[in-house]
């Protein structure tokens, strides 16, 4: 059986697995999702160093008709853009039904059943090249983390009227999303996601070319969560789940920013000629807006959730200044893919630091219970170790460097100042606020100043299981920080072809 499909769907066949277990055997059902989510894991490496990147191009390919009287596919294939984010996908999972495993402990079965099928869905979106089946599976992704922010979230955090609000919102996306794709097929007749970007729907009426434009970019910008779609982001986040959150800002965001990338840039040439200038003015909003919202924040993990929003808007600037290069012609080709390949390697990077930053809340909120910031403090003499973890990470987040971080703002910076200066300028006040934030609102507020022995005289450091879950994050923090040369190879053989087509 091809790679692709086994990545896809091992985690399915490890769901309906977990439903065949007695719930009573829960130590037995968290064995078996961990192990069964080390498949496509192990997979997902196979295919980061078996892709041919002197090739490039849709590697690993599947194909069988799947509804002819329709018109669909079963078409699956991976390239430079996809291939990391298959393998970032596998391994927040694996990570987060790791950790997931010692502190998950109410309606235990429905839990890792869930997981394994939001996994499915994941994948599937990085590898689907037919447009049915993309939607199929985008749409898998959702019940999933529906039922895990309303079961599983804080009850002080109104977790069921995030999960609702998340769900509105993605499915208001997806609606005209399908109405886009049915668009592109009548006009292609098509459903093949390649054969469709050839194309080129709707080539020579703008109108009709927008209306596409923005019927996928809405339901991708509300996913990314670029403003002024983001409103979801902080309840959701909050009312989740540790494992949950890490999932929703490690990847489900990435699906957004990876729709545009996929479909809206290559599909819509023409069309963003003429609206780039609004994927620029949400990406700078969102960078900086987000990074001052996170300055007023005193709950924990309201305050990553909104960096979450400053932090993809570099990618939604990244994708509007590559638009922008289209107006000048081929003479800022290679800024554009230069800013192109700074927007991936910020989904990517953005997946393990942030990812990394969520599951520490979790580690200091099982032991305090709580997530104000007015009520820590000193906690580096108590808690060295996670003091250390948590300093690594925020440096990360914030850019310093040395860190993984510190390349994705570099690329995005170093083909926007080439196209789009001025709104690239207005860009780096995020970047400033975002010292002050992590340095401030975290670093000093939880880790200086005087201890309270009293307050939190059984305050414990991390464990193993908590250190183990964190240090391939912090690894990759820091080998991307210091050589990013592996992963700008995968995105920028993309991205060259990409923009050497327009």
């Amino acid at each position: 059986m091809p790679i692709l499909t086994l990545i896809t769907f091992i985690p399915l066949l490890g769901s309906i697995l977990v439903l065949l277990i007695p719930k009573e055997r829960e130590s037995l059902i968290k064995r078996v999702s961990v192990l069964v989510s080390l498949i496509p894991r192990a997979l997902s490496m196979y295919v980061v160093f078996a892709y041919d990147r002197t090739t490039g191009g849709m590697q690993f390919p599947d194909e069988a008709s799947w509804i002819p009287a329709l018109g669909a596919s079963y078409h699956l294939g991976v390239d430079g853009l996809s291939v990391p984010l298959v393998f970032l996908t596998t391994l927040l999972t694996t990570l987060s039904l790791y950790y997931s495993s010692f502190t998950i402990t109410h309606r235990v079965k429905e839990f890792f059943f869930l997981f394994l099928l939001l996994e499915m869905g994941m994948l599937g979106v990085f590898v689907a090249l037919d447009f049915v089946l993309f939607y199929v599976f985008w749409e898998v992704g959702l019940v999933p983390m529906y039922f895990l922010i309303a079961i599983w979230g804080q009850e002080k955090d109104r977790p069921q009227y995030s999960a609702i609000k998340f769900f509105l919102y993605t499915l208001a996306g997806s609606v005209l999303m399908l109405l886009a794709i049915l668009g592109v097929y009548f006009t292609t007749g098509t459903f093949d996601i390649i054969r469709a970007a050839e194309l080129r729907p709707f080539a020579g009426n703008l109108t009709l070319a927008s209306l596409a434009l923005w019927g996928f970019s809405i339901a991708f910008l509300i996913k990314v969560p670029s403003w002024p779609f983001h409103t979801w982001l902080p309840d959701a986040h909050t009312a989740a789940p540790t494992a949950g959150s890490v999932i929703l800002a490690g990847i489900l965001l990435k699906l957004g920013a990876y729709g545009l990338m996929r479909i809206a840039l290559p599909l819509f040439p023409e069309a963003l000629r003429y609206w780039w200038w609004a994927f620029v003015a949400m990406g700078v909003i969102s960078i900086v807006y987000g990074a001052f919202v996170c300055m007023a924040q005193t709950d924990l993990k309201r305050l990553i959730a909104y960096s979450s929003v400053s932090h993809m808007g570099f990618v939604t600037l990244g994708i509007g200044a590559a638009a922008a290069s289209l107006v000048v012609g081929s003479s800022l080709r290679d800024s554009a893919a230069m800013a192109l390949n700074g927007a991936a390697l910020q989904m990517f990077n953005h997946g393990i630091i942030t990812g990394g930053l969520f599951f520490l809340v979790g580690v200091i909120y099982e032991r305090a219970h709580t997530r104000d910031l007015a009520a820590f403090g000193g906690f580096s003499s108590k808690l060295p170790y996670y003091y250390g973890i948590m300093a690594l990470t925020g440096f990360a987040s914030l850019g310093l460097p040395g860190l993984a971080g510190f390349w994705s703002e570099f690329f995005v910076f170093r083909g926007a100042f080439d196209i789009v200066p001025l709104w690239a300028a207005i860009g780096v006040i995020g970047i400033i606020v975002t010292a002050g934030y992590i340095l401030w609102r975290i670093m000093q507020s939880m880790f200086l100043g005087k201890f309270d022995e009293h307050k939190w005289h059984g305050l414990t450091d991390m464990v193993d299981f908590e250190k183990v879950t964190m240090w391939p994050l912090v690894a990759f923090m820091v080998f991307f920080g210091i050589y990013p040369t592996p992963l700008v190879n995968f995105f920028n053989q993309a991205f060259t072809a990409l923009m050497g087509r327009f």
